[in-house]
């Protein structure tokens, strides 16, 4: 009895040291030391979630600027090269837009909701984002289940059964979309037209009055774009097709191609993997072990408001884009080993394109369409690791 007791007494207070280690943010967790709870992981990157208003604003502020002076490039140069050039650029800053708005509508952007929803709404109108459906196709349905087959379907894998069941002209479709060339055509037809602008009931689920605001005020926004693109042709004698071109059609192309870029890198990669079963995803930390941090030169990064931090933010939604820096090197500090790092180059992001096509998630790994193996096989998720419930999110309408 006596052994017994010391025994117990032993593991308890190994058991203690092993948490006592997990909370200490200055202890890194070895890769074959259990994984933490999510709420512990998350302790170690709170001192980054600082909300300021003030900044908050003037970075929408900025932004806007670089928007209109692009704009004023795009109608206004000489050179038609010019002007294109300058159609991209708008496109870029309208991404940049975006990402403000992507923080409010997490609410991370400022501690007053009501501010941070009139913010976003801003933020989103040169993407033609309706800020609701965003809301919870993007906070519920992807944060969520990410990397959950049958829940979140941003750049969801098909299985190799599945592709073999699609009509030939879906398979050439899919094709297309994973070719690595067409991450602006996915975004604009299966994001954007499908599920978040005037969304069809198959995509949309249960509908709320909000939904069709949303699309009305990104719809009066367009057309006024469109309108005073018409009027600034006809005040300077310039060919309509040609501003509508440069004004209209290249910068939000360009919008699409990179927002679509952004979400595929994100969770892309023959090391990540995809899971069909919820009790195997819950106990692979998907908040971690699905997210790429992707890195860049030049301070890139920096450019694009850190949302290639993606790790942190997906830890923790509250950390605001200027604290994702700080809030990613604690992450790796702390989880040596287990965040997949990744500096860009084309040739990755190529490769992952040829080897990523489908996903099979009865074997683990990657494989092309011909279900050739792409990858290693990822090892499924029966570690042992910290007691971790599932994220039980509510059903929403299909947003990004």
């Amino acid at each position: 009895m006596a052994a017994n007791r010391g025994a117990t007494a032993r593991r308890a207070s190994l058991s203690l040291c092993v948490t006592d280690s997990m909370n200490d943010s200055s202890h890194p967790i070895r890769v074959d030391e259990p994984m933490p709870h999510r709420k512990v992981i998350r302790s170690w990157i709170t001192p980054f979630g600082e909300r300021v208003i003030a900044r908050s604003i003037v970075l929408l502020a900025v932004d806007y600027l670089l928007l209109f002076a692009a704009f004023a490039g795009a109608l206004l140069a000489a050179s038609g090269i010019v002007k294109i050039v300058c159609g991209m650029a708008a496109g870029f800053i309208t991404g940049r837009l975006f990402i403000i708005g992507h923080d409010a509508c997490h609410q991370s952007l400022t501690p007053n909701h009501r501010l941070n929803r009139w913010l976003g709404r801003i933020a989103f109108l040169p993407s033609l984002t309706p800020y609701s459906l965003w809301e919870v196709g993007h906070n519920v349905v992807h944060h969520g289940y990410t990397n959950l087959k049958g829940f979140d379907f941003v750049w969801a894998p098909l299985t190799p059964g599945e592709y073999a069941a699609l009509s030939p002209a879906r398979r050439l479709l899919d094709r297309i979309y994973r070719s690595g060339w067409a991450p602006g055509l996915y975004y604009l037809v299966e994001i954007w037209w499908l599920r978040m602008y005037f969304p069809a009931k198959a995509y949309l689920g249960a509908s709320r009055p909000i939904f069709r605001r949303d699309c009305l005020l990104v719809t009066g926004f367009a057309a006024l774009w469109i309108g005073a693109v018409v009027w600034i042709a006809a005040a300077t004698r310039q060919s309509m097709p040609l501003l509508l071109v440069t004004g209209v059609a290249v910068p939000f192309l360009f919008w699409c191609s990179m927002i679509g870029f952004v979400v595929y890198v994100h969770h892309t990669d023959p090391r990540i993997s995809w899971h069909a079963n919820r009790a195997e995803w819950s106990r692979a930390a998907p908040f971690v072990s699905t997210t790429l941090h992707l890195t860049f030169p030049f301070g890139i990064g920096g450019l694009l408001h850190h949302i290639m931090e993606h790790t942190a933010h997906h830890v923790d939604m509250s950390i605001p884009l200027y604290g994702l820096k700080d809030a990613q090197a604690k992450l790796e500090a702390m989880l040596p080993g287990r965040i997949v790092v990744q500096r860009f180059s084309w040739r990755w992001y190529f490769d992952t394109a040829r080897r990523c096509k489908l996903y099979d998630t009865d074997r683990k790994r990657w494989t092309d369409y011909r279900g050739r193996a792409t990858s290693d096989a990822h090892l499924r998720a029966d570690a042992p690791m910290a007691e971790q419930r599932p994220i039980d999110a509510p059903h929403g309408p299909g947003g990004a």
